[in-house]
Parts: structure tokens; sequence; C-alpha cells
């Protein structure tokens, strides 16, 4: 059964879309079955990925109202086991509609359930918010995987969603964990960057991603193209910071340390451009 990793931190701006298309892309070129569900009303996985702005297509509004199944929303996307359910404006909606529902925080876990076993992993992409949106994404996912800039303001956002996360293990999914933290759009040389990422270290312990994501031109350009960053620029910095970050949350799972986590994932687009020097240069860089 797929582990389902949600993305969430409800400050805006520290980079949960481009973790959670750049950290699929990842894991789908790792050669692992993969599948992104787009979860904000901004839909902003959904264009990331290519996909124009369809009121008429299947989305994940459908899922959460009961309308549609998610074997009938899923998209392929450009890379082989990488697959979307797309999000639409009418999320906005869903969080007066739902309301009133029987079972509001549980739409999304029993409509993913028909196909988790599908995928190994399945990336939850939140809005900026703790509303009902997130509230069932969080309910829907084994563990939360959090990006967080290098700052202060950072750290005051995350206590808010840690106290949240305590309070659906407490009454809705006992089972959640944390993922990890992984710093976004870090700078290692300011003193501040390195001041924080001690702060979470000393707090988080080994739940700190070793990988870092550094601010990378090539990343904030790919989603205007419609692409994930290692199909735009394969040996762009970014890039190569999601494909580490995607190991080293493959190498945790005990079910898939076996096989996928001795294979570095360069990627099928990598492989096809740059060949042996792509996994080469990989090697060098994990």
């Amino acid at each position: 059964m797929g582990r389902v990793i949600a993305v969430a931190n409800q400050k805006g701006g520290v980079g949960k879309t481009t973790t959670a298309i750049n950290l699929a892309a990842s894991f789908a070129a790792a050669e692992v079955n993969t599948l992104l569900v787009d979860c904000d009303p901004q839909s902003n996985a959904t264009s990331g990925l290519g996909f124009a702005k369809d009121p008429d297509r299947v989305s994940s509004y459908h899922l959460l109202m009961g309308a549609a199944s998610a074997e009938e929303a899923l998209l392929a996307t450009e890379l082989e086991q990488l697959w979307l359910i797309p999000a639409h404006k009418n999320l906005i909606g869903a969080n007066l509609e739902l309301v009133d529902a029987e079972g509001r925080e549980f739409r999304l876990r029993d409509a993913l359930a028909q196909v988790r076993d599908r995928f190994q992993f399945i990336v939850l992409d939140c809005p900026p918010a703790l509303d009902l949106l997130t509230l069932n994404a969080l309910v829907a996912a084994d563990a939360v995987l959090i990006p967080m800039q290098g700052e202060y303001f950072a750290l005051e956002g995350v206590s808010e969603l840690l106290d949240t996360i305590e309070r659906i293990r407490a009454a809705l999914n006992p089972e959640l964990g944390i993922e990890g933290v992984v710093l976004t759009m870090f700078d290692e040389r300011t003193n501040l960057a390195q001041q924080v990422m001690t702060e979470l270290k000393n707090y988080f312990g080994e739940k700190l991603c070793k990988t870092t994501i550094p601010r990378n031109i090539r990343l904030a350009e790919a989603p205007s193209h419609g692409m994930a960053a290692l199909v735009y620029d394969p040996r762009s910095k970014g890039a190569e910071s999601y494909i580490r970050l995607a190991k080293e949350i493959i190498e945790r799972q005990p079910a898939a340390a076996s096989s996928d986590a001795s294979a570095t994932p360069e990627g099928t687009v990598a492989t096809e451009e740059h060949g042996g020097d792509r996994a080469e240069e990989m090697d060098k860089t994990a």
C-alpha cells in the first residue's frame, strides 16, 4: 500500500507546491509509481505540470464531494511513472459545502483508498491554511513533510502546524507522523539560516532532512513552462536537490530500501539526454 505524504505548512510562500511537484517528479524519476494530488484551490500544482484550467475536468473537488472516483480523476503526466489528480478553484466552496457533511474529515482518505495499492508514494499538495481541505489531507496522510524557510517567522508558524498535527492524532488519525522538515530557499552563507537550522536540529533531531533546497532560478522558471525542474533543467541545483531529497525519503522507508533506494533517481529525462554522465554526476552530489 502506498505511503501518503502531505506537504503542508499554513504559512504561504515557503515552497510547498514547488516541493510537492518536484518531490513527486523525483520519486517518479526513481522508477517509483507516484501520484500527486492537488488539494489547493489555486491549482498551482496542476498548472505546474502543464495542465491548463478546465472546469469540466474531474478534479479533487469532485473526490471530496463524492461526485467522482480517484480512478476517474487520474491524469498521466510527461513523466512515465507520475500521475496527477488536478484541482480547481471550486475547491474554495468545498470548505463551506462540507461543513455539515457526514464524515467530512475522511472524504479524501476514503476517495484515495481505491488507488493506494497502485502507487508507492502519494504526495498531497496542501493549501496555505489550516482549513477543511488541509484537514482532509492530514487525515488521509501517513506523514507530513513540512517545508520551511530559514527565517524566524517560519519557526513561529510551524508551532501552529505541530499543534494541529497533535490534535489530528488525538481525534482523527492516530498514525499520522512527521516525514521530515525540509529547509527551502536556503542560503547556507547567511548566519540567520545557520541559526535557524541549528534550532530545528535541536527540536526535530533526525526528522530534519539532511537535504536542503537552495534558492534557484530554474526552480522558479520551471512552473511557467508546465514542467518539473528535473524535466526543465535536470542539471540545475534545484532539480538535483529534490532528487537527493527523494532519495533520502525513499531510503527511510523499510519496504522501499531493498530495491528503489539503491538506484540514484536520475530520472527518465536525464537518462535520455545525458546518459551515464548524469548518473556519475548524481553519485558525486548525493
